[in-house]
């Protein structure tokens, strides 16, 4: 009985310790493989920068001017010249045909989807959609009084300067608002005061 009691002790002793350290072994190649292979699409996204920003700014609304490069400027170039002037009209334009589309497009939805649906359920679901659709073009509306306001700067050379303390707005914040009128300091308080009146 007690080389009985010997051998499964000397036994699991030995196995354990291989059982645990195979174990450990095992994972860690398993885990450094999966990074290996997910570096490499990684860099080929990365490839195209610019193709990546365009496409999440217009999901996030930021850039509602599509197929428009950003402004490259050149060494010594005044601000708001010509070219400058060309670039953010061009802007501009193209993002207020873009909505009076996307307006024209919902009332020809609208006109050809009504319908009066027995289900009171179908009609009011509809009638949400509709109401959804139809604030959503509201704003758009309201929008594009602001690019009109924004075009009549343009006419006026006051576009590109911040309507409180005179300075350029610049640039990048156009290009990301066209429609800002005041800088990124001004914003701020002005944002700031609305707060401390709503607080």
């Amino acid at each position: 009985m007690a080389v009985a009691k010997k051998k499964p002790a000397s036994y699991t002793s030995k196995k354990s310790p291989k059982a645990s350290a195979t174990a450990r072994k095992k994972p860690a190649p398993k885990a450094a493989k999966p990074p290996a292979k997910k570096a490499q699409p990684a860099q080929t996204k990365d490839a195209g920068p610019a193709a990546g920003d365009n496409t999440q700014a217009a999901a996030s609304g930021q850039l509602p001017y599509l197929g428009i490069a950003p402004y490259q400027e050149k060494k010594g170039e005044t601000y708001m010249g010509p070219r400058q002037i060309e670039h953010f009209r061009n802007i501009l334009d193209t993002w207020k045909a873009k909505l009076i589309e996307e307006m024209e497009r919902t009332v020809h939805h609208m006109r050809d989807e009504a319908a009066n649906f027995p289900d009171p359920n179908d009609r009011a679901s509809q009638e949400s959609d509709f109401a959804l659709e139809l604030r959503t073009r509201d704003r758009e509306r309201k929008l594009i009084k602001k690019i009109d306001e924004s075009l009549r700067s343009l006419d006026n050379n006051e576009y590109g300067y911040c309507e409180m303390c005179g300075i350029e707005i610049g640039i990048r914040r156009l290009e990301a608002r066209p429609t800002a009128t005041l800088c990124i300091d001004c914003k701020t308080l002005d944002e700031i005061r609305e707060r401390q009146i709503r607080g």
